[in-house]
């Protein structure tokens, strides 16, 4: 098996936690890749509540922001983010550029490149 050096980050959408993703981290590992599915903020296994211990969109996205910090300098991710994970995709792509190699949007939310990431929840 040759040796892949990009980790992949998988982040799950709205409703969802990490555990929604383990088929995946287990067909990619068994690829040999190095793969990643997070929590964010009050979802999956964090026992924050959303509206009442997480009121902001960086607060939910932290855990995703926190993980792109500790990637070493040099080293690169593909971020997979499905569905409102998109919006997480775009800020960690926005604050993280030289540490993604590429993004991959399942069915997610695509903000334009103009505003911010959050910007179509302002406008609501």
């Amino acid at each position: 098996m040759s040796e892949r050096p990009t980790k992949i980050i998988l982040v799950h959408g709205s409703g969802h936690g990490a555990w929604c993703w383990y088929k995946v981290v287990a067909a990619l590992r068994s690829q040999g890749y190095s793969v990643t599915a997070i929590d964010l903020a009050a979802c999956g296994s964090d026992p924050r509540r959303m509206a009442v211990d997480v009121t902001t969109f960086e607060e939910y996205a932290q855990p995703l922001m926190d993980l792109m910090a500790s990637v070493p300098e040099g080293e690169k991710v593909v971020l997979v983010g499905h569905s409102f994970a998109g919006l997480s995709l775009a800020s960690a792509m926005d604050a993280f550029p030289e540490k993604i190699v590429v993004a991959v949007f399942v069915t997610a939310i695509l903000p334009d490149t103009v505003h911010a990431p959050w910007h179509i929840f302002q406008q609501v």
